[in-house]
């Protein structure tokens, strides 16, 4: 008589059968996270207003086996949010995951920060993360609850120059993200925190070019030791903490605030 054998273990970080979305997921750390959430089973949706990057991750994607699907999405439109987090109702009928990491940058203090500077970041970071949490909730209880990342920055946990309007977003994310946490315990909803230090993402690039023509190697290594590790934080470095506080490992971490820079905020 053969032994009857267990049925295998899963295995860790697995999100097969889940559904994300992640908002920016077009390029930088956003690309990262929507391809290594594909890499570990869950179909992702890509919300984004670029159609080309996100059809570029979207192949890349289903080149390696994965599902995906993108709708373009600017995510401080409260209709086009709702209308793309609809078409998720539809098909595939049920949400597990959202990652929050559509945002925008400004560089300037309080005296050189205008009004319409102050109304557009907070527009995309924090009212974009609003509207997608909102819809979220709604899916969530569909399928018994889920779990919410939202990408924040050190900025919100230390002061840093010239980050006046960036940093103002990034702490309302990270009060967002407590309150989120309390309010839906009980609906087996998680929510938790970003907080990455400088990263290399085509942004530090273009933003060298943009502000140090013909100086960016020297820029870019000057900046890259301002972490005390002495380098930046690689995309794919924030998208493995990302999944892991995606995932069931993570099922009781809720309100938590997650550094991920260099030795940053303690050992400079």
């Amino acid at each position: 008589m053969s032994e009857r054998l267990d049925p295998p273990s899963p295995q860790p970080f697995d999100l097969t059968g889940k559904v994300a979305v992640v908002t920016g997921g077009a390029s930088g750390i956003g690309e990262s996270v929507a391809l290594l959430l594909a890499r570990q089973g869950a179909r992702v949706c890509v919300l984004d207003r670029d159609t080309e990057g996100a059809r570029r991750v979207l192949d890349a994607i289903v080149a390696r086996g994965g599902q995906a699907l993108f709708l373009p999405c600017d995510v401080s439109s409260a209709s086009e949010v709702a209308q793309s987090f609809g078409a998720l109702g539809r098909d595939p009928g049920r949400l597990d995951i959202l990652v929050n990491n559509a945002g925008i940058a400004h560089i300037g203090n309080l005296e050189v920060t205008t009004e319409s500077d102050l109304d557009r970041i907070y527009a995309v970071n924090v009212k974009g993360a609003y509207h997608c949490s909102r819809e979220a909730v709604a899916l969530f209880r569909r399928s018994g609850g889920g779990a919410i990342v939202n990408l924040s920055s050190i900025a919100a946990l230390v002061g840093l120059e010239d980050r006046f309007a960036y940093s103002m977003s990034k702490g309302a994310l990270t009060s967002m993200t407590l309150s989120i946490a309390r309010d839906y315990l009980a609906q087996n909803i998680r929510c938790n925190c970003v907080c990455p230090a400088r990263i290399h993402t085509p942004f530090v690039d273009g933003f060298l070019t943009r502000h140090f023509p013909g100086r960016e190697p020297e820029v870019f290594e000057r900046l890259s030791r301002a972490q005390p590790i002495g380098r930046m934080g690689k995309p794919e470095e924030v998208a493995a903490l990302v999944l892991y506080l995606c995932s069931d490992e993570a099922a009781f971490i809720t309100g938590g605030v997650y550094p991920i820079d260099g030795g940053t905020l303690h050992l400079r």
